[in-house]
């Protein structure tokens, strides 16, 4: 284990890839659908176009990803957004939550630090989709992002990757009117 630096207490690894790890796991072992929420900033590797106000909230269970690896600096994997296979890559300290998609189960981490608006990832202009025949929201799943006791009302939803249509269909309780919460635990 690693001492401050003063000499103080041990402070080991960081539990935040670890309680990743094993929610992911409680997901997937019960039949829900793992969602992570992401503070993205210009070190997170996400399709930018489906960023809103700095987050994301991505599908991460094994039916919309490819190659998933939920490692200790890093989580990894591809998915297909608008149909088009992407690399993403989530620095785990950027993970704000992971709960489930169907009750809302799950846990609140904290934030990484807020950069100023001269760091803000801003799509490019080049990477905004252009409007196709269809209205935009065909074949898009809107997640909700995670609510916190005390959380602001205003928060914005984030678009969810499109799964690979191989997973379950959405059940009885996914409609518009019973969205999933997230409850922080002290």
């Amino acid at each position: 284990m690693d001492q401050t630096p003063d000499g103080g207490a041990p402070t080991g690894t960081p539990t935040r890839p670890y309680l990743i790890r094993a929610l992911h796991d409680w997901c997937t072992d019960n039949g829900f659908t793992p969602y992570i929420a992401v503070q993205v900033d210009r070190s997170v590797q996400v399709p930018l176009e489906y960023v809103s106000n700095n987050e994301i909230v991505l599908n991460v269970g094994f039916d919309a990803t490819n190659g998933l690896d939920l490692g200790n600096e890093f989580i990894q994997f591809k998915a297909r957004f608008g149909g088009v296979a992407r690399e993403i890559i989530v620095p785990v300290d950027h993970v704000v939550a992971i709960y489930a998609r169907e009750n809302g189960q799950g846990m609140a981490f904290p934030a990484p630090s807020v950069e100023t608006d001269a760091t803000a990832v801003k799509p490019a202009p080049s990477a905004v989709p252009k409007p196709a025949s269809k209205p935009a929201s065909a074949g898009l799943r809107l997640a909700p992002a995670p609510a916190v006791q005390g959380a602001d009302e205003s928060t914005p939803e984030v678009a969810a990757p499109e799964s690979s249509g191989e997973g379950p269909d959405p059940g009885p309780g996914d409609g518009p009117g019973s969205r999933p919460t997230l409850k922080r635990i002290k």
